[in-house]
C-alpha cells in the first residue's frame, strides 16, 4: 500500500528539457488555458487533438508516460462513476438507442457516450495540471505565481503570500500522503484491517486514521511556520531572488503555438469550414 506511487500532482520531476527551461509564468498561463480549453472542446475528434498535444509536450519534458497515467489511479472511482451516472440520468437519454435495462433504470447509446466523454475530460484536466507540477519546482512555480499577481496588489491582492499558501498546499499533498502510510503501516502492524468487508466497513476501519493524521498535519504545519520564522521570513518585503524570472523569446513562441492550438481544439471543425473561402 504505497499511497505516494499514485498521486503525481505537486511532484517535481528534474529534468533540463525544453519544456522545464520555460519561464514558470508561460507554463501557468498556458495551463490555466488548458484548464478553460478543455471544458469548451464540444466533442470527442478535439479531445483527440488535445490528447495528441499533451503528448508531444509529455515527450518534449522526458517524463515517463506511466508515471503520469499512474496518477490517474486515485480519480478511477470518479471516472467511473462519472460514466455510471451519465448513462443512466445524464441529459439528452431520453429516447436514445437502448442497450439494457436494469429495472426502472435505462442505459442509452447516448449516455454512454456522454459519459465517457465528460470522464475524459477529468483525465485531460488531471494529466494537464501535473504536467505543470512535473516540469517546475516549488520555488519557480511560487516566483511566477507572485510575478503574475503582482498587478493585483495595486487593489490590495497580497500577491507573495497568495503565492507562497499555493505552493505550500501543492508540496504538503505529497507530505500528507507519505504520513498517511506511515500511519496505516502502523495500524496494519497491530492487527488493523483495511482490505476485507464491505465499503462501509472499510470507512469504519480508516475512522482511526484521521485523528493522527490531523495531528501530525498541524505538526508538520507548525514546524514549517517556526522554521520560517527561524529564517526572520517577513512576506514579499525586500526579498532578494538568485535567479530573476526572464521572459524570452522561447516563452512567447510557446505561449503563441498553445493559444492557436487551444484554439483549434476548442472550435467545432464545421466553423473552421466556413471561414474557408468558397
Amino acid at each position: 500500500m504505497e499511497l505516494i506511487r499514485y498521486v503525481t500532482i505537486g511532484q517535481y520531476v528534474p529534468g533540463d528539457s525544453a519544456v522545464h527551461r520555460l519561464d514558470p509564468r508561460t507554463k501557468l498561463m498556458a495551463t490555466t488555458l488548458f484548464m478553460v480549453v478543455i471544458f469548451l472542446i464540444p466533442g470527442f475528434a478535439g479531445q483527440g487533438g488535445f490528447t495528441a498535444f499533451l503528448v508531444a509536450l509529455i515527450v518534449m519534458a522526458r517524463i515517463p508516460l506511466g508515471y503520469v497515467l499512474r496518477g490517474l489511479r486515485p480519480v478511477f472511482f470518479l471516472l467511473v462513476l462519472s460514466v455510471a451516472l451519465n448513462l443512466f440520468f445524464g441529459s439528452g437519454t431520453e429516447g436514445g438507442r437502448v442497450l439494457w435495462r436494469l429495472g426502472p433504470f435505462v442505459a442509452t447509446w447516448e449516455g454512454l457516450m456522454r459519459g465517457l466523454f465528460v470522464s475524459y475530460r477529468l483525465v485531460l484536466l488531471v494529466v494537464a495540471t501535473s504536467l505543470l507540477t512535473f516540469t517546475t519546482s516549488p520555488v519557480s512555480l511560487a516566483d511566477g505565481m507572485e510575478r503574475l499577481l503582482r498587478p493585483f496588489q495595486r487593489i490590495g491582492v497580497p500577491a507573495h503570500e497568495l503565492a507562497m499558501m499555493m505552493t505550500i498546499a501543492l508540496r504538503f499533498i505529497p507530505t500528507l500522503l507519505e504520513e498517511t502510510e506511515k500511519i496505516l503501516k502502523a495500524q496494519m502492524a497491530r492487527g488493523a484491517d483495511f482490505t476485507s468487508g464491505g465499503l462501509m466497513r472499510r470507512l469504519r476501519a480508516l475512522l482511526p486514521i484521521l485523528v493522527p493524521l490531523f495531528i501530525s498535519a498541524f505538526r508538520r504545519a507548525e514546524e514549517l511556520a517556526q522554521a520560517m520564522e527561524a529564517r526572520c521570513y517577513r512576506g514579499g518585503e525586500s526579498r532578494t531572488r538568485m535567479k530573476e524570472l526572464r521572459y524570452a523569446a522561447r516563452d512567447a513562441v510557446a505561449l503563441a503555438v498553445t493559444l492557436v492550438l487551444s484554439l483549434a481544439f476548442a472550435v467545432p471543425p464545421d466553423r473552421w469550414l466556413r471561414l474557408l473561402p468558397r
